[in-house]
């Protein structure tokens, strides 16, 4: 009787649970749970949405801070591969046996960044913001027909939020200046995946989310946009005439995503609301330069 008391209490007052159905790993064949967040019962305080389409969450006095986008991806805590959910099991056998070869790779990325990073246990946000980097390196190794310059860019960004994060709590570290890192790897990752679909190189649209965020998908409009907000925030500034022909772009695919008449009815009104502030400020940024 204590003792199931005891299970239940941890339960209420606990963030995470283990699946129930192990998972083995296709690189090295380790079995393991996948960590898991709990939903409802007040953990998850909604606050603001970035403009960045990041969602905010309110610290709890029962459970603290919560970051969801730490328990997004699943990791060998052996080999540390990683992928999101729906592609861990995936790779063709040419592909893992190149994840198994780079296994050494993705130790010493680790290491060249966290003291410490241990997958057996609860994550934390080392090891959250140290699975999507790990996530860009494995997915550099999947085919194209999974899609996975788009899974890199969502990656990079929550890497770069995550670091943000880790900056904020350990200023006396270079958390913040790899958070930076992490965003222009983003700005190009999300432009490169937008040149790969118009090409026809790697479609886009069958992405089972397009985040950014976990908490809401806002599909390719979502892509579009932030594709156009890391230009113009983390963009290359060394050459100008470059970055100007970069913002008229995206000012003229903002213009398409909000400017569709009824169809724009059907879209996320933070998104559109974003897309025309961005709008404006490309609009100023390029009309400043031109007198």
């Amino acid at each position: 009787m204590i003792r199931k008391q005891a299970e239940k209490e941890s339960r209420t007052t606990s963030i995470t649970f283990y699946s129930k159905e192990q998972i083995q790993c296709p690189v090295c064949s380790t079995k393991f749970k996948r960590e898991e967040l709990h939903s409802g019962g007040g953990r998850l305080i909604a606050g603001d949405l970035t403009d960045e389409l990041r969602r905010l969450y309110e610290p709890s006095a029962k459970y603290g801070e919560i970051f969801p986008t730490v328990y997004n991806l699943t990791v060998c805590h052996k080999c540390l591969y990683t992928a999101f959910p729906q592609d861990f099991s995936i790779p063709s056998r040419p592909v893992i046996e190149k994840l198994f070869e780079n296994t050494e790779v993705r130790y010493d990325a680790v290491k060249g960044l966290f003291h410490n990073v241990d997958f057996t246990k609860s994550r934390g946000l080392n090891e959250g913001a140290a699975s999507y980097y790990l996530a860009i390196l494995c997915y550099e190794l999947f085919e194209e027909k999974f899609s996975p310059t788009i899974k890199q860019a969502i990656c990079a960004i929550r890497a770069a939020w995550l670091f943000d994060e880790l900056g904020k709590k350990y200023p006396e570290e270079n958390y913040k200046y790899v958070s930076d890192l992490f965003y222009q790897k983003a700005t190009f990752l999300y432009r490169r995946a937008l040149e790969l679909e118009s090409t026809g190189k790697e479609i886009i649209a069958g992405l089972k989310s397009f985040g950014p965020d976990v908490d809401k998908n806002y599909g390719y409009d979502g892509i579009i946009y932030l594709s156009a907000l890391l230009e113009y925030k983390y963009g290359q500034k060394l050459d100008m005439e470059m970055r100007l022909k970069r913002l008229d772009y995206h000012k003229f695919a903002l213009a398409k995503m909000f400017g569709l008449g009824k169809s724009s009815k059907n879209k996320p009104g933070p998104i559109l609301e974003a897309a025309r502030n961005l709008y404006d400020t490309l609009k100023v940024e390029l009309k400043d330069v031109d007198d």
